[in-house]
């Protein structure tokens, strides 16, 4: 049989990979979460207040949340997961958290409102079916997002095999695994998504200049806003995705040109983000709200050890395959001295700002949560060191190390959801007693 290029597109290594990855997050969802309910923590923590303006539109019809003590303080109370994400505004109740990830899990959401009519259980926006179908959703994206990865990646490096191990290698070998199997409801997954899409559509408006690229792309930035205002700072990597002076300066030329879809992009950015400051007068009379109050940046504080090295929380210490991608600045400042000044630039901001917020450990979270959003630059990074060491056995040197990560960061993940890695509280001591071992469960 002659296989035309439809086929062997299909059956490329990338494509393979995303096939065999979605296959083992499915199962590992299958095998953790889907037996849950909401009770036994499915949605948990901040996720609540994400998840929580679905049934507060479409079911309650109620903005100030009037329904979280019949549902959070009754129907489904857990002591061990009471969470408050409510917060008191011009004398109103507002939702802390923004309005963009129930966004984007709306049409999981209304598909599991309408199977829970359908078979006559409590349509509550609480039971099983609701958190069975936004989980689902949670696959979903995060194929979405190696979808645009396998792209944004081959706009870098030709090499197809490269591209599949490091789709497989950031997925396992880091904590998006977690954000996608088991706290699938917080933000960071889908940021991640709406991130490494811009970053694609940014490489190819740099590339070809066209207008329509324009319009997705601000459609996007308002998704990416929507979800989390901070991660706004991703326009700060415009430069590294252009490529060079040059093409971002033509692109900015070109961009002068493109009045209608450069009208169009404003509006469709506004539009998006106008849905969180409806929701704020709907809810509190006033479009300008700071729900999170007395927690803010202490940009003079940053916690930047810590929030790379320490025990308690340390980028690195925790997800070490992202610093071993760090080799791929080697070969980016020998091939574009433009491109490691403006992504390593870009990558130290984010750093730093992300370590001045008050808390800059973040909670409860696995690794450095927030920077999960971010991984399509790491990831380039690590497919620009994997194509561009030559020799054999440098090669498969460093792909041992990339594999002996993933197969360390899978023990780790298990270890934190067996609470043996805290959520919270780890130390040095805390740490070592714990290194690498499964049996003290």
């Amino acid at each position: 049989m002659k296989l035309n290029r439809t086929t062997l597109h299909l059956i490329s290594w990338p494509a393979a990979m995303l096939w065999l990855i979605g296959a083992i997050v499915l199962w590992s969802m299958a095998n953790t979460s889907f037996k849950k309910d909401y009770k036994n923590g499915i949605i948990e923590a901040d996720a609540k207040g994400y998840y929580a303006y679905l049934p507060a539109i479409f079911i309650y019809n109620d903005l100030n949340f009037g329904f979280f003590d019949t549902i959070e303080n009754h129907t489904y109370y857990n002591q061990n997961l009471e969470y408050n994400y409510l917060r008191t505004i011009n004398g109103k109740t507002v939702d802390k958290y923004y309005a963009g990830t129930a966004l984007c899990l709306l049409p999981f959401f209304l598909a599991g409102h309408a199977i829970t009519l359908a078979t006559g259980l409590t349509a509550d926006g609480y039971s099983y079916y609701y958190t069975f179908l936004v989980h689902l959703g949670a696959l979903f994206y995060l194929m979405l997002a190696l979808f645009g990865l396998r792209k944004l990646m081959r706009t870098f490096i030709p090499d197809e095999k490269i591209i599949a191990f490091v789709l497989f290698a950031i997925v396992f070998g880091t904590n998006l695994f977690y954000y996608s199997v088991t706290e699938f409801a917080m933000s960071h997954l889908y940021s991640f998504t709406a991130i490494t899409w811009f970053c694609y559509l940014v490489r190819q408006y740099f590339s070809d200049h066209t207008g329509k690229h324009l319009v997705y792309i601000a459609l996007l930035l308002g998704v990416i806003t929507l979800i989390r205002p901070v991660n706004l700072l991703v326009v700060a990597a415009v430069p590294f995705l252009a490529g060079s002076r040059e093409n971002l300066a033509h692109g900015f030329q070109y961009l002068a040109r493109q009045t209608v879809h450069l009208m169009w992009a404003i509006i469709g950015f506004l539009l998006v983000i106008a849905i969180q400051l409806v929701i704020y007068k709907i809810s509190t009379g006033s479009f300008l709200v700071y729900s999170y109050k007395e927690e803010g940046f202490k940009f003079l504080h940053p916690q930047i050890w810590n929030f790379l090295f320490s025990y308690r929380k340390g980028m690195f210490v925790y997800t070490p395959l992202l610093l071993a991608s760090f080799t791929g600045f080697v070969f980016l400042y020998r091939m574009n001295r433009f491109g490691f000044y403006s992504l390593l630039g870009f990558l130290l901001a984010l750093v730093y700002v992300f370590s001045s917020w008050h808390m800059w450990f973040y909670g409860g979270s696995f690794s450095q949560r927030v920077m999960v959003e971010y991984y399509a630059f790491f990831a380039v990074l690590l497919a620009t060191a994997l194509y561009q060491i030559k020799s054999r056995v440098l090669k498969k040197l460093f792909i041992s190390l990339v594999l002996l990560l993933v197969v360390f960061c899978q023990i780790q993940t298990y270890q934190y959801r067996r609470m043996q890695i805290h959520w919270s509280d780890m130390n040095k001591e805390k740490y070592w007693d714990v290194f690498l071992r499964v049996d003290k469960l």
